[in-house]
């Protein structure tokens, strides 16, 4: 086989090892959701949160950026997830206009009940990776994630 055939199978079964990845991740996340009694996407919304908050609270826009879904569908979950009292959302006080969002009590205890089930998942995920091949695979990702968000705008803009 020529090497550029080489190549392109390789590419290939990278893509179709990404897919599977993703339709498994996403299999856990509603299992970890049912467990709230929430959606998929509203488990996203708060692992998001979780992630970028400093402390200070986190705007829409940030966790919409975060999960690169639409804004609005942020504020209308995250509306949704108040009224079940795992975020709290108040005006920014940099910009009243602005809402920041911040985890309850509740939603980081709810979290910290199920963090020996999810660290026990991820040891089942990365079996047989240390640290170091973990950093180094992540650092790989970050490189094709960047390259295939510049390969989408060329695409959608007819380059490609």
């Amino acid at each position: 086989m020529a090497e550029k055939e080489q190549l392109d199978r390789a590419v290939r079964d990278f893509i179709w090892n990404m897919v599977e990845i993703h339709s498994q991740f996403e299999e856990i996340h509603k299992s970890w959701a049912q467990l709230l009694g929430i959606t998929e996407p509203q488990w996203l919304i708060l692992m998001a949160i979780d992630e970028v908050d400093d402390g200070r609270g986190v705007s829409g826009i940030a966790v919409a950026k975060k999960l690169r879904i639409h804004p609005a569908f942020v504020t209308n979950q995250t509306k949704k997830l108040e009224m079940m009292e795992f975020l709290v959302r108040a005006p920014s006080p940099d910009d009243a206009r602005f809402v920041q969002m911040s985890l309850t009590q509740k939603a980081r205890a709810e979290i910290d009940k199920l963090s020996i089930k999810r660290q026990a998942l991820n040891s089942t995920v990365f079996d047989g990776l240390d640290e170091a091949s973990v950093h180094y695979l992540n650092q790989r990702l970050a490189s094709i994630a960047k390259n295939s968000r510049l390969a989408s705008q060329k695409l959608n803009i007819g380059i490609l």
